[in-house]
């Protein structure tokens, strides 16, 4: 009994600091405090731990490959520049600027991960609207909504995806159980925030406040949008013959960095400042410290437990897995939420077949469940942190308040299509 209760301690107190972050202790160190925990206490061997993060590599590499590729097409002023485009498509009115920024962050979710939605089209969204001098708030949140909203229309759109599924679901299943979710998830909330945010919207915005304004360092933009668009395709490639992703995104990011190099754009602060080296440590601490939890078995009780909610009807299964993960996501992070369901799934005793629709019940909830909370995944909180430095303070109500508008729905429609489309 000791030894399960001392297991459990350092579970619970691992997801305490990495959520609440007692005298700022970061992340990286309260996961990998974890691990060590783990070890010393003998519920992960030494040789499981390494086994554990080796076979985890391409993820590694598929994050590292993420974040370069991000970073260089920042720096290239990929964003800036699509941004601008969608100023000027919008014609000086405003509910058409926002529907573009919708649109366009659901391209980039896509292709460059919903992070870099949240963390690198947002400053770029705030700095355009000041500009036009319109209302940011609205257009903030619809670039933290839709990285969300639209991070499961590819299985790059959003590194949870990776976690989940890895390299066991080809790209035509993964479209034909979660494509047509997404986009009735992108619908969803689209509208719903063009309807809360009518008011703001009606205001029009004055082009002559553009006629001067054009794309940061024109002679990398081209080149790089061509290098974006063959690691798209080398993506949906790899994807189509199921090769590990985690190559691609980091052969697309030594792509981008000879454009940089040939356009002479690169600078390795900004390279190296885009990677987030504190990412690796704290994904790292959790896969032990999960597989740790998995060895005492709890994660299969906690299975189990969704299981006989689902009461063995798969619609209802499907619903009690996405919602649970949703809900869990922002109890204690969708990362170690993702890893848990993973493990859960992992040892219950179900046919194949049901467990695949119940891995993608999963990344549907570990997706959309960060819209409900601010405290639901790393960028939202990174997101929150990014405007309080811009003056702009959300509240943690006002976040739940919209959140609360469009996830239940959007979780609710998704999981129906999900079981739709699987049958």
């Amino acid at each position: 009994m000791a030894y399960l209760v001392g297991g459990i301690l350092i579970f619970a107190a691992t997801l305490v600091v990495v959520m609440f972050r007692p005298y700022r202790i970061p992340k990286a160190i309260a996961a990998l405090a974890g691990a060590v925990g783990m070890l010393l206490g003998g519920y992960v061997s030494l040789h499981e731990a390494v086994q554990v993060l080796a076979n985890e590599w391409n993820a590694y590499l598929f994050f590292l490959g993420l974040m370069g590729v991000s970073a260089l097409a920042d720096r290239a002023g990929v964003f800036d520049a699509l941004a601008l485009l969608a100023a000027r498509w919008g014609g000086g009115n405003t509910r058409r600027l926002y529907l573009a920024i919708f649109l366009l962050g659901t391209v980039i979710t896509a292709f460059l991960s919903n992070d870099a939605t949240a963390l690198i089209l947002t400053p770029v969204v705030y700095a355009l609207v000041t500009r036009l001098r319109l209302p940011p708030l609205p257009f903030m949140f619809a670039t933290t909504f839709i990285a969300d909203t639209a991070s499961f229309l590819l299985p790059v759109s959003n590194p949870i995806n990776l976690l989940v599924l890895g390299n066991s679901v080809g790209l035509g299943l993964f479209l034909r159980a979660l494509l047509l979710p997404s986009l009735c998830a992108i619908v969803i909330n689209t509208t719903v925030f063009t309807l809360w945010f009518h008011r703001a919207l009606r205001l029009r915005y004055d082009l002559g406040s553009l006629n001067e304004a054009q794309p940061a360092r024109p002679r990398a933009f081209v080149p790089t949008l061509i290098g974006l668009g063959l690691l798209g395709l080398g993506y949906v490639l790899a994807a189509l013959v199921r090769f590990p992703l985690g190559p691609v995104a980091l052969a697309g990011a030594a792509l981008l960095m000879v454009i940089a190099l040939l356009t002479d754009t690169f600078d390795w602060n900004v390279l190296r400042e885009g990677i987030s080296w504190a990412l690796f440590g704290f994904i790292s601490g959790m896969f032990i410290v999960v597989r740790g939890v998995e060895n005492l078995g709890l994660t299969a009780a906690f299975g189990n437990a969704l299981l006989r909610l689902g009461g063995g009807a798969p619609l209802r299964t499907i619903l009690v897995v996405a919602s649970g993960t949703a809900i869990g996501a922002n109890l204690i992070n969708n990362v170690p939420m993702a890893l848990v369901m993973r493990a859960a799934l992992a040892s219950a005793h179900l046919d194949p077949t049901m467990v695949t629709t119940l891995h993608f019940a999963t990344v549907l909830g570990a997706d959309l469940g960060p819209n409900l909370t601010t405290v639901g995944s790393l960028a939202t909180m990174l997101w929150v942190l990014l405007l309080r430095r811009q003056g702009l303070d959300i509240s943690t109500r006002e976040y739940l308040t919209l959140g609360l508008t469009v996830v239940p729905a959007m979780l609710l429609v998704g999981a129906l299509l999900l079981w739709i489309s699987l049958q």
